[in-house]
């Protein structure tokens, strides 16, 4: 199969290294210049949870207009990346190439829609990989738990199981879903509860849960998430939201989520896509959600500062 790759940061290598070794056609695209010359010079390297391999096959370019047609298109940009990204898409398209985006937050398949056919767009999510670059040409990742797959409007796996085939034999545990929807409120109520938070206190998942003042902070920014969720009628599959985020924050206590990295380095991070997706969301539904608010306001101060 032929696959381009729109954002060949950390995840977005360990896709375009994996999918190469198993013999696809893989072109990795990124504006990180050093990176592509890596790439392009010495092969790709990918290190972590699948082992450590070279993969010299990776073909890796800054021109969207290289690698031509494709069968699968995967954009792996940050959530800020999505809509640039989606505008540049053009020469890789036919009428039946598909378009996986795999971001945090929300909104994304809307943004691509606005570019291409919405029966195209397939949305996916992505679950304890724990990626980082280690250098141009270098990525690891601490695991590679699952991909999840669905289609944007919801309804039939056939077409969204064909691309999860293509994730096993590349390695990946990858799963089709009916209702990718719910997984993405699922995992941005975790998000929301750690993301926003782990940041303006500068603390690891495990020291905002062992603090009961952050800790109530927290969790009641996933239930601000939770309530709208709800209220749009995403299938949430938990009553608890205290509960749901709970567990999943002991499962990770010495976590940094990538916005408080992305603060770390001082670079700008996906608040707007985060946290301060929920006051949209609830605005829209005659809700309220201050503490996602307060919290993606601090936020988007510091990161004026950068």
């Amino acid at each position: 199969m032929k696959i381009a790759i729109v954002g060949a940061g950390a995840m977005g290598s360990i896709y375009a290294g994996l999918m190469a070794d198993a013999g696809n056609e893989v072109w990795a695209l990124d504006t990180w210049a050093e990176h592509i010359e890596a790439i392009q010079q010495n092969g790709l390297r990918v290190e972590g949870a699948s082992g450590d391999r070279l993969v010299k096959t990776v073909q890796a370019t800054t021109d969207t207009s290289a690698p031509g047609q494709c069968d699968l298109v995967i954009i792996a940009t940050k959530a800020s990346g999505v809509e640039s990204a989606a505008k540049s898409l053009g020469p890789m398209l036919r009428d039946d190439t598909l378009v996986l985006t795999i971001q945090n937050g929300v909104g994304a398949g809307e943004r691509i829609s606005q570019h291409m056919p919405a029966d195209n767009v397939l949305l996916g999510v992505a679950q304890g990989f724990g990626a980082s670059m280690k250098g141009p040409g270098h990525a690891h990742h601490n695991g590679m738990s699952l991909i999840r797959i669905g289609e944007m409007q919801g309804g039939s796996v056939e077409r969204s199981e064909k691309v999860a085939d293509l994730w096993r034999a590349s390695g990946f545990e990858a799963k089709a879903f009916e209702d990718i929807n719910q997984l993405i409120w699922e995992k941005l109520i975790c998000n929301v509860a750690y993301s926003g938070p782990c940041t303006v206190f500068n603390r690891t998942i495990g020291e905002i849960m062992a603090d009961p003042h952050s800790w109530q902070i927290s969790h009641t920014c996933a239930q601000e998430a939770f309530d709208v969720a709800k209220a749009k009628g995403i299938n949430i599959t938990f009553d608890d939201a205290k509960t749901y985020v709970a567990n999943f924050g002991s499962n990770m206590p010495n976590a940094r989520p990538s916005m408080l990295l992305d603060h770390m380095a001082r670079r700008a991070s996906e608040i707007d896509f985060i946290n301060g997706a929920i006051p949209v969301e609830a605005n829209a539904l005659g809700l309220n959600a201050p503490y996602n608010e307060v919290i993606s306001g601090i936020v988007r101060s510091r990161e004026a500062e950068f």
